[in-house]
């Protein structure tokens, strides 16, 4: 049974990609503490209803991303800035909400394919995340402008293209690489419409 403490976001996070966060709720800075003493990660999902923030009713996506953490710091402002990478997805089958707040859940990971190279198709989505990697804010993550397969190539651009979070969500439960690619091909050409 794999149990995985929550976060869920307004960020919808992929395997491979790097998330900054800024970490002030003492039951997520627990669980860091947690995270970190015990070599291991938590999960990010969606968040559908509700604020991110302690309290209310919340709803999240019921498929999420593993979230490893890669670097700390104690920020200007006194609070826990964190670094993220993306592992694996996972769905969500049972959730549980802790005394702290902390929501908690049983989760299946999900399998992903072998990673397959790119094909000539795939030029002008490889272009677009080259020019995706040369803003600031993606520079500052260190995310590479220029990866090797399909699988790496949908998850960066799923992650980094201005997608509207449905879009984003439907991106992390399409297992086939190839498959993401072509959807986000069909967001792309939507959005230059």
């Amino acid at each position: 049974m794999n149990r995985l403490p929550l976060f869920p976001l307004k960020t919808v996070l992929f395997p491979g990609a790097r998330l900054s966060l800024q970490i002030f709720e003492a039951r997520y800075l627990d669980m860091l503490s947690a995270c970190l003493r015990e070599d291991a990660g938590f999960g990010v999902v969606g968040l559908l209803q509700g604020e991110e923030v302690a309290g209310g009713n919340l709803q999240f996506a019921a498929v999420g991303c593993e979230a490893r953490i890669v670097d700390f710091e104690r920020r200007d402002n006194g609070l826990l800035g964190i670094t993220v990478q993306g592992q694996r997805r996972f769905i969500v089958r049972e959730h549980s909400v802790a005394a702290n707040h902390l929501h908690q859940a049983t989760v299946d990971w999900l399998t992903e394919e072998a990673p397959s190279p790119l094909q000539v198709e795939h030029t002008e989505l490889a272009a677009i995340l080259l020019a995706l990697a040369e803003h600031p804010s993606v520079q500052e993550l260190g995310m590479p402008g220029v990866v090797g397969d399909q699988q790496a190539l949908s998850y960066a651009l799923a992650y980094l293209l201005p997608l509207e979070q449905e879009h984003k969500l439907e991106l992390l439960t399409i297992s086939s690489a190839r498959a993401r690619l072509a959807r986000i091909e069909e967001l792309v050409a939507w959005m230059q419409s």
